[in-house]
């Protein structure tokens, strides 16, 4: 999603689970459910379980780009109680109805990717595989950044004073 080449990129698939809504609104509630590591040889949209109420699907296959001045978001991300990938579909309006539009382990990206508010985002466990090509690129790509501080310039009492809405007269 950037214009600067990433230092590393993962292949994965993903895959999506169609279940049946409970709502008068909408038939279908979907969401990704699992991040495979590597591109599986199956076509897009290959329907691979349904049971009537709940189908899964492999949408597709995605590159998790990883840049230098991200490491800070991945080992955090990798720290967490459950470490995760954040994939987002896109509405396309027709058949298939989502696109796979990208899948990140920036938890900022995957935040900042919620704000258009018509995509589904939604953060799926990271697979081991995944987990150490990650944790590896952070090892040899992370500075330590220290946070400084700013502190603010005294104010100048004087300007503060109140000034006279009329202009002075000129002797």
């Amino acid at each position: 999603m950037s214009i600067v080449k990433p230092l590393k990129t993962i292949p994965v698939g993903v895959v999506v689970e169609r279940q049946r809504a409970k709502s008068p609104w909408i038939d279908h509630v979907w969401r990704p459910i699992v991040a495979l590591p590597g591109v599986p040889d199956t076509a897009a949209w290959s329907k691979l379980s349904d049971d009537g109420e709940c189908a899964t699907f492999y949408i597709g296959a995605a590159e998790i780009e990883l840049y230098p001045s991200d490491t800070t978001q991945y080992r955090d991300n990798l720290q967490s109680a459950a470490p995760s990938l954040w994939v987002a579909l896109r509405p396309t309006g027709g058949e298939p109805p989502y696109t796979l539009l990208t899948v990140t382990a920036d938890s900022a990206e995957g935040e900042g990717l919620t704000q258009p508010g018509t995509d589904i985002v939604e953060p799926v466990a990271m697979p081991d595989p995944v987990y150490d090509v990650v944790a590896a690129f952070v090892a040899e790509h992370h500075v330590e950044r220290v946070f400084f501080k700013r502190k603010r310039d005294r104010a100048d009492t004087e300007a503060l004073g109140r000034r006279s809405a009329m202009p002075e007269k000129k002797k």
